[in-house]
């Protein structure tokens, strides 16, 4: 895999174009663009003579002959961030066309692993080393990977492959129940928290993120003022549905995409209900009518 230097690339990812993003990191990104994933699904193989594929997308027969091809037998792991139809549906083919083994959190969604992996689990290929960081908020089975690239003399670089936990471009769907709020903000908190410090984070969806404190702020910062907003039109009304919330509060989003911020807002209600500040007798269905506390 050819080198770069240890400033990461920014472009934006574009389907079909192979990508050297840091030392020993290179892009695929998968032909499956949308609201909800941007450019497409993005594809890392990290390593030199060993590699691991992250994340093999859709199960999308173009896609994955070309990272196996980018791989040139040295492909030895496929792992994913969790099970969404995005992400995970190509590793049974790409096995199939590599010979790697397939690891996860566990068996969901159609997705069978060969090993399972969870907090704190160490994946090794030739000189590299992956870390396995549970961070469930977007889905329950959500794992984030942490590895270092060699930077000038002795320094190295952290890098987060978060897949959908930090997207590039836009803010993540929490759709309950599998998503939960309150997994979310204590997820997101705790890669503030990391030593060393995160580098750089490469995303699931979209163009690397070289500043990751500030990126994490925001989004902490969005959740927290979409939370209030939500708190504040559920007061004011006294009681309400899901949909009538979400045109109080998304009022800088496209209509197109409130059937999508439903789904936030639910979260959001929902952990507003574990603190005591909202009330539905049925938490579990989107539809319900909420009541503030």
């Amino acid at each position: 895999m050819a080198e770069a230097s240890t400033v990461p690339v920014l472009d934006s990812p574009v389907p079909g174009t192979p990508v050297v993003v840091l030392p020993g990191i290179l892009r695929l990104t998968a032909p499956n663009p949308s609201v909800m994933t941007g450019p497409g699904t993005n594809t890392y193989l990290v390593g030199h003579d060993a590699l691991v594929a992250i994340d093999p997308g859709p199960d999308d027969a173009g896609h994955l002959e070309a990272v196996a091809a980018a791989a040139g037998g040295r492909l030895r792991a496929i792992v994913v961030t969790h099970t969404h139809p995005d992400h995970a549906p190509g590793a049974a083919r790409l096995a199939r066309l590599t010979g790697a083994r397939v690891l996860g959190y566990g068996a969901r969604d159609g997705f069978d692993p060969d090993d399972t992996l969870s907090e704190g689990a160490e994946l090794t290929a030739g000189d590299l080393r992956l870390r396995a960081v549970h961070t469930p908020g977007h889905a329950s089975n959500h794992l984030c990977y942490l590895t270092t690239v060699a930077g000038a003399g002795a320094s190295t670089t952290a890098i987060l492959f978060s897949g959908d936990h930090i997207m590039s471009g836009s803010t993540v769907v929490i759709a309950p129940p599998d998503g939960d709020m309150a997994d979310y903000f204590d997820s997101l908190e705790r890669l503030l928290g990391f030593d060393p410090p995160i580098a750089v984070i490469a995303p699931g969806h979209g163009a690397m993120l070289p500043d990751p404190r500030r990126v994490i702020e925001a989004y902490l910062q969005h959740r927290r003022a979409r939370e209030e907003a939500v708190a504040s039109s559920l007061e004011t009304r006294g009681e309400a549905v899901i949909e009538e919330i979400v045109a109080d509060v998304y009022t800088d989003v496209p209509e197109a995409l409130h059937p999508l911020a439903r789904f936030s807002v639910w979260a959001h209600l929902r952990k507003l209900a574990a603190e005591g500040r909202a009330h539905s007798d049925r938490r579990d269905d989107v539809t319900a009518r909420w009541r503030a506390y």
